[in-house]
Formats: structure tokens, sequence, C-alpha cells
């Protein structure tokens, strides 16, 4: 997997999105959304993909969520790309889209995305995000994020409801704890 490419694609597998069965205008959103409350560290509890073969459990390489950012009315999500002798911090700032609890962005090496902040009381959040390539292959992925592990029981029956009603299959989850060490002298 090239290294100017592959964070987009795991990412996109790494926060966790809605199946391309259904379509966009059956992901609801959080009322009320705000997103100043969504900023800080987060970890991913369960992740599920309309294209769950994109990620290996045993490829070297590891994208995680760290952490949520507010930037004016952006947010930037700040993931981690880890692997023997590669430690990247790797930025997305997602724009809003004037629907609340929905932003978009694009990559780089190109692609889009548009994410939904889907449901949240801020401890716990369920989040999709639906991938686009230059090609037009779709992506779409379900994360269940929390402050802290193990998580909510009562969240994980709710993710696990649009699982099941957006037929997606279960991914690897990695959580990346440290950020990436100092380069050596």
């Amino acid at each position: 997997m090239a290294l100017e490419t592959g964070p987009l694609l795991l990412l996109a597998l790494s926060l966790g999105l809605a199946s391309a069965q259904k379509t966009l205008e059956g992901v609801p959103v959080q009322p009320g959304f705000d997103a100043h409350k969504v900023e800080g560290r987060w970890l991913t509890i369960r992740l599920a993909a309309s294209q769950a073969r994109l990620v290996s459990p045993t490829d070297p390489l590891r994208l995680a969520l760290h952490s949520i950012e507010t930037r004016d009315r952006d947010l930037e999500l700040v993931l981690f790309w880890r692997g023997e002798s590669v430690c990247r911090r790797v930025s997305v700032t997602i724009h809003p889209t004037g629907q609340p609890g929905q932003y978009q962005g694009s990559f780089e090496g190109g692609g889009s995305m548009l994410v939904h902040f889907v449901s949240t009381d801020y401890r716990s959040l369920i989040l999709h995000v639906h991938f686009e390539d230059d090609g037009g292959e779709v992506t779409s992925l379900w994360a269940l994020l929390a402050r802290r592990m193990p998580g909510d029981p009562e969240w994980l029956g709710q993710y696990l409801e649009y699982v099941r009603e957006f037929r997606l299959q279960e991914a690897p989850v990695f959580n990346l704890d440290a950020q990436c060490p100092p380069p050596e002298a």
C-alpha cells in the first residue's frame, strides 16, 4: 500500500461508516449537534464497513483515530499511522455542509468524504463516514467511539442495530495510545 494513498483508505476503515447498499438519506444525524463537545481524545470501540476486505488484521501498518479538534467551524480528525519504522500524524480537516452534524472533506491524494455524527451524548459517539475515491468507488464505515474503554453497552446495542440495518461487515479496530516518538538524534 503506498504511503501517500494508504492513509485515506485506512482512515475510512478506522473511523467506521454506513453501507453503500443504502442511500445517504437513510443515515441519521444528531439533532442539536455541538461540534465543540466532541473535541478531544476518542477510542474506537467497534468498526464496521461496507468493504471489510480493505483492511487486513495482519497488515503491519495501523491507522487509528486519536482525537477530534475544532478549528473555528471546521473539525480536524487527528490520526496516527504507525508501522515498522513508520510513524506519521495524519490530519484531515472537514467542513460543515450546512446540515447539523454533517461535514465534508477531501484528501491530498484525491477522493472525498462525507461525515455524519449520527448520535452522541459526548461520552460515546456513533460516526458514519462515506468515502468516494477518484474512480468513484464508495466505501462506507460506521464507528462506535468512546472516551474510555470498554464503552457503554447501550451504545453498543444502538451501533449493532445500524450494522444489521446497513448490512455491514465487522472490521479490525486499532487504537494507538501514544503519538509518534521524537526522531532519534
